[in-house]
């Protein structure tokens, strides 16, 4: 076993969870079992594989930044349900 007992308790212990004895046995297993998985992967030749990011190109989404006017000091306040001397009006919340 690459994964003991002791070493899923120490993981459960540190993410708070609360797990039973079957529990932490079924969880040693299933643990072992991916490490296998990812130490067969380990066998591949990937020198010719170039490293990527995303498995599709992917190009920027954002849009380019234009400059307009605001939509002004009354307008954003319209809607506001308290406002003072052109500034939006909350609730203290620090005492």
């Amino acid at each position: 076993m690459k994964i003991t007992r002791k070493e899923v308790e120490h993981v459960a212990r540190l993410s708070r969870l609360a797990l039973t004895p079957a529990e932490i046995d079924g969880l040693t297993g299933q643990m072992d079992q991916l490490l296998g998985y990812v130490e067969k992967l380990d066998e591949l030749n990937t020198d010719s594989i170039m490293p990527t990011a995303h498995a599709v190109p992917m190009e920027n989404a954002f849009r380019v930044d234009e400059v307009k006017s605001t939509i002004g000091l009354e307008r954003a306040l319209q809607n506001a349900p308290l406002s003072e001397e052109g500034f939006f009006l909350v609730p203290k919340v620090i005492e």
